[in-house]
């Protein structure tokens, strides 16, 4: 693999996005090459705890909007409009979130640095998140003509009114603000990233998995029956209309301000 690496030891799958240079922007191979190892690690029955971790800096700066010369789009929305669009993103962006957030076992992300936008849809989906100090998550994409990104965690992560603000400013949480929002389960100094999150993942590695399963799959039923899954897919039907109307505008899929979302990046 080109953009994702694999390992596993002592019980512990460990998945790094290895595309630095790019802040770890998600192309469609990154997101196929991820798929891949969550399933190969969902599979092995030596494993019994997910990390997933990031390579350079940045955890990820979001999706991968730019092209390389004669590139195609990954989704022919110049000849099938927003079918096109609707379907890719509703396997490759919701369907893989949704996913990782149901494999049988417990994952960790350890997040430095930007996650933006999509980025946090990689860490969401993991069971419990470790950010460094300097890790700060955000959601610009209102600059792009569109409410947020595909897979809508915002509101279940940050609750209702800040889930708001962040997506109304297109601001940013830092690691101390999504702890105290209970998005992040612990905060530690950047140089103890890695050993912090391994060593909790060693401890949850010790219990029986099938307990691990059970526990798991206890706290996210129940967030089901609270209407998370049907609002998920409410909140991806509704960020399909706003590149149905930057289609109906542009013919493009955003409207997109680039200079405020370099700016907002920073």
């Amino acid at each position: 693999m080109e953009f994702v690496l694999y390992e596993a030891k002592d019980k512990i799958a460990t998945i790094t996005l290895n595309r630095p240079d790019a802040r770890n922007a998600q192309n469609k191979q990154l997101l196929d090459e991820l798929d891949a190892c969550w399933t190969q690690a969902a599979l092995d029955d030596d494993v019994r705890v997910i990390v997933l971790k990031a390579n350079g800096p940045h955890f990820s700066s979001g999706h991968d909007i730019s092209l390389r010369p004669g590139e195609k789009p990954p989704a022919d929305y110049a000849n099938k409009g927003l079918a096109a669009i609707f379907h890719y993103e509703r396997v490759q962006f919701l369907g893989y979130s949704r996913k990782w957030r149901d494999v049988p076992k417990p994952s960790i992300a350890a997040v430095q640095g930007a996650c933006i936008a999509a980025g946090m849809m990689l860490c969401w989906p993991c069971d419990l998140i470790v950010a460094a100090e300097n890790a700060f998550f955000s959601d610009p994409v209102v600059r792009m003509g569109i409410g947020g990104v595909e897979y809508h965690g915002h509101t279940w992560e940050f609750g209702a009114r800040k889930a708001k603000e962040l997506l109304f400013t297109a601001g940013r949480f830092d690691a101390r603000e999504a702890h105290r929002l209970g998005m992040v389960n612990r905060v530690v100094p950047l140089e103890k990233l890695e050993e912090e999150t391994f060593a909790l993942a060693r401890q949850i590695a010790e219990m029986h998995p099938f307990a691990l399963a059970q526990a798991k799959r206890m706290v996210n039923s129940t967030l089901d029956i609270m209407g998370q899954y049907n609002a998920l897919q409410a909140a991806f039907d509704i960020h399909t209309t706003g590149h149905g109307n930057a289609l109906s505008l542009t013919g493009a899929p955003m409207l997109i301000d680039l200079e405020a979302m370099k700016k907002a990046q920073r």
